[in-house]
């Protein structure tokens, strides 16, 4: 209840809080509201939930049963026959049965093996299978499957998570950058509307040529093209990353225009993703959620290859049940007195169970192979990754650098213009390469950052932060 309040009030404060004020939506928020609202992080819990479901219901099949038939016919005033059969079962693990039964049967056309005493028989005994079924049968694979698909279904929560929030990542970064974009080109607007007013009075008392206030005056316009250009992509930009926002009851929320990213989010993206402090060789692809999902799925093949090859065997069920009148005695148990019978059959040829088992050990192997390739491919792309990582830290200085020296060439060439010993196209051209540099040193820290996020979903990390 806490956290729906907190997020309920900072929902509404997107649209209530003053329009000359910003509100900051922090990185570390934003992908906390996507982990626990998104619809497509509520649904990897459903994964999880229907993999406990699978379990409880393979569990099922070792559940004790009761039993009861009951019949009855009477015609032209006889009593051809009155049955009632009770039994009560209770499964075991390698295919042993324990059953008690209670059997009354009356009426005159009755066979005489079904003549039992007036109260009626009692028996307890037990049914399994020596060939096929023994070491391993149909419930037994069934909830096996279930065990390791339960285990598959965690490590397929923490993929589709993962995913969603590598989408949100991304969009999150896309939306900084064009809110870097944006203030850049509205900076450069505000620098050419005050050297165009300044400009027009110089002209206007004689000091320079009218000619002058016309290349101003382009430059100012040109900046404000690129400044609408860059604020429809905001505008777009923002709206995709309103996809990635709703609140707890499922309602989709519309990013407001005065709500901005944090723009210092470097250091904590390592701290929301996870990703701080761990090296190449901190990294074992052994607990890859990926691999463990595809381990879980060879497993639950290679039960199902051993069910097919126990389809193999005979199949040979022995039964053997005690009688009596007087089950309170226990020494009314008779080895003497006994109901029991062998059941066996086999298929002449085996042609449908060595073809079911033929295409489990190919579906088995295909796994295998999914896996394998799964693994390598897995640990190349992450030292690809992490190679990416070194090359955009040495270009971040790198652009870090040219920025700074094209700044220092505009501020040189201002000074100059206003001694008179420089020219206005002089100055444009300075801060045209200016702009472009300072777009580039955007365009590189954005490719850093979602190298980063590239880092965050090759590991398939699940935040516990969040």
């Amino acid at each position: 209840m806490r956290t729906y309040f907190t997020c309920f009030i900072i929902f509404v404060s997107l649209w209530v809080y003053p329009q000359d004020e910003a509100v900051v939506l922090r990185f570390n928020e934003f992908l906390g509201y996507v982990k626990q609202y998104h619809p497509i992080a509520k649904q990897a819990q459903l994964t999880l939930s229907a993999g406990q479901a699978q379990l409880m219901k393979a569990r099922g099949g070792f559940d004790p049963k009761i039993e009861v038939d009951y019949d009855r016919k009477e015609f032209k005033g006889s009593e051809y026959y009155d049955r009632l059969n009770a039994t009560f079962k209770i499964p075991t693990w390698y295919g042993i049965e324990l059953k008690g039964n209670f059997e009354q049967n009356d009426g005159e056309f009755l066979n005489a093996s079904e003549t039992l005493p007036d109260d009626g028989l009692y028996s307890a005994g037990v049914s399994m299978s020596l060939g096929q079924g023994l070491w391993i049968n149909e419930r037994m694979a069934t909830l096996k499957r279930a065990k390791y698909f339960r285990e598959q279904s965690k490590a397929d929560r923490d993929l589709q998570i993962n995913q969603i929030l590598y989408d949100a990542s991304l969009a999150y970064f896309d939306w900084l950058r064009a809110y870097k974009e944006v203030t850049i080109y509205n900076s450069f607007f505000e620098n050419a509307s005050v050297r165009f007013e300044g400009i027009k009075r110089r002209a206007n008392s004689g000091d320079i040529a009218a000619i002058d206030t016309v290349e101003a005056k382009i430059t100012m316009q040109n900046r404000a093209l690129s400044l609408e250009q860059s604020k429809v992509t905001l505008m777009k930009r923002s709206l995709e990353l309103s996809n990635f926002l709703w609140m707890d009851d499922e309602v989709p929320v519309e990013l407001q225009d005065t709500v901005i990213p944090d723009t210092a989010i470097e250091t904590d993206i390592d701290t929301t993703l996870e990703i701080l402090g761990k090296p190449l060789d901190s990294f074992t692809v052994e607990n890859h959620p990926k691999l463990k999902s595809l381990g879980y799925k060879i497993d639950g093949l290679r039960v199902d290859k051993n069910l097919k090859a126990n389809k193999l065997l005979p199949k040979i069920d022995v039964e053997y049940n005690f009688l009596t009148q007087e089950p309170e005695l226990i020494n009314s148990f008779d080895t003497q007195q006994y109901k029991g019978g062998v059941t066996f059959r086999l298929p002449i040829f085996l042609r449908k169970e060595r073809g079911d088992l033929k295409l489990a050990k190919f579906k088995l192997q295909d796994a295998k192979f999914e896996l394998d390739n799964a693994e390598i491919a897995l640990k190349n792309k992450i030292v690809a990754i992490y190679r990416e990582l070194e090359s955009f830290q040495t270009q971040n200085i790198l652009v870090d650098e040219i920025v700074l020296n094209y700044q220092t060439l505009v501020a040189a060439e201002e000074r100059k213009f206003s001694f008179g010993e420089s020219s206005l196209f002089l100055i444009n051209s300075r801060e045209n390469k200016l702009i472009d540099a300072e777009l580039k040193q955007i365009t590189v820290q954005n490719k850093y950052y979602t190298a980063k996020a590239k880092l965050f979903n090759s590991l398939a990390l699940n935040p516990k932060n969040l």
